[in-house]
């Protein structure tokens, strides 16, 4: 088998991770928190990518002698399927455009393609969360003005559907599962033969998260909207103000449980309605595929919480038997995206 050796970043909000993989092994990582005082004074997000370009070069210059391909977080771009996309000046124009909104997922095209450069090989993105592969119905939303969006964590959400038909001894191309990530934001989509044919937007709709309200009654909200408030707050009561945050003031579910299990019964009645929210959502998904399902996937960081598994599982667990697959482990799902493409097992797709 041939070497290749891989380079992965992943911008975060307020962060930017690198590993260096050997094949599917990661040899290395590194996690830079940016100065946050740095990072307010940028006025735009593309205003941070020097910032952060210069935090993280140097130690690319130690550290890494050659590169097979560089793989970039993808992110708000156009809606397209699923896979890994070659780095162009369409894809890098387009993430500088905030096309889609504004997100430090925009920013890792643009850090593979300088890295890249340097070195001589290709850069990919692989499953952006942009990854639109709606069937027709699933657009719609109630009023031709407004397109639902496939807005969702694909990366993992493709990862943990692979896990789970390899767990299972399954073709991916020719299973259906419902795959709920669940993380500061949660995303659950039905996957029909590998494809994320549905999913809530985790901006705006579904279950409560750590820090965001996931679908509000839209009579309330409408009111709330007209209240005085900003459009700035209100975005920011719905993403970063909600959820977890807004009932207990805490997005640390490690912090939940700690006062669920000190006594505290208002935390563990939002806790516990939290999970109850991401079992109906996963209803709702297991009516889209007509309960034809192989297997519940739960997956991303707060799959880590038994308490919340067990509120999850005993509810849904009716409908296919569940999965867990604690953590979400992008890096890796990124360098395996480029690998398909190397090993020749997928095409590298033009954006």
């Amino acid at each position: 088998m041939d070497t290749h050796n891989l380079l992965v970043v992943n911008p975060g909000s307020t962060s930017t991770k690198i590993a260096l993989f050997q094949n599917d092994n990661q040899s290395c990582a590194e996690v830079w928190r940016h100065d946050a005082a740095a990072l307010r004074k940028c006025p735009a997000l593309w205003d941070q990518f020097e910032l952060r370009w210069n935090d993280i070069h140097p130690w690319i210059c130690r550290n890494v002698r050659e590169l097979s391909a560089v793989v970039g977080m993808g992110g708000l771009l156009r809606p397209l399927a699923g896979g890994t996309y070659r780095v162009n000046e369409r894809m890098l124009a387009d993430a500088r455009a905030n096309l889609q909104g504004e997100h430090a997922s925009n920013l890792g095209c643009a850090m593979a393609q300088r890295i890249a450069d340097d070195y001589r090989c290709p850069a990919y993105v692989v499953d952006p969360v942009s990854v639109d592969e709606f069937e027709p119905l699933a657009r719609y939303s109630g009023h031709p003005a407004i397109e639902r969006r496939a807005l969702s964590h694909a990366l993992n959400i493709h990862a943990a559907a692979r896990r789970a038909a390899e767990q299972l001894g399954l073709r991916l191309e020719e299973s259906s599962f419902i795959v709920a990530h669940l993380g500061g934001g949660i995303s659950i989509a039905p996957v029909k033969n590998g494809r994320i044919i549905d999913v809530n937007d985790a901006s705006s709709d579904g279950p409560f998260s750590p820090e965001r309200t996931g679908g509000l009654p839209l009579q309330p909200f409408i009111k709330l909207c007209f209240s005085g408030r900003s459009e700035r707050e209100m975005r920011a009561l719905v993403m970063g103000k909600g959820g977890l945050v807004a009932y207990l003031g805490t997005n640390s579910a490690l912090e939940v449980e700690q006062r669920i299990r000190a006594g505290d019964g208002k935390a563990r009645e939002v806790y516990e309605a939290m999970g109850y929210q991401i079992a109906k959502e996963i209803g709702a998904m297991a009516a889209v595929l007509r309960g034809d399902v192989e297997a519940i996937v739960l997956t991303g960081g707060l799959a880590a919480s038994t308490a919340l598994m067990s509120w999850i599982i005993e509810r849904v667990q009716f409908i296919a038997p569940p999965l867990v697959f604690p953590g979400e482990d992008e890096m890796k799902a990124m360098a395996q995206g480029a690998l398909r493409v190397l090993r020749g097992q997928a095409p590298a797709l033009e954006y």
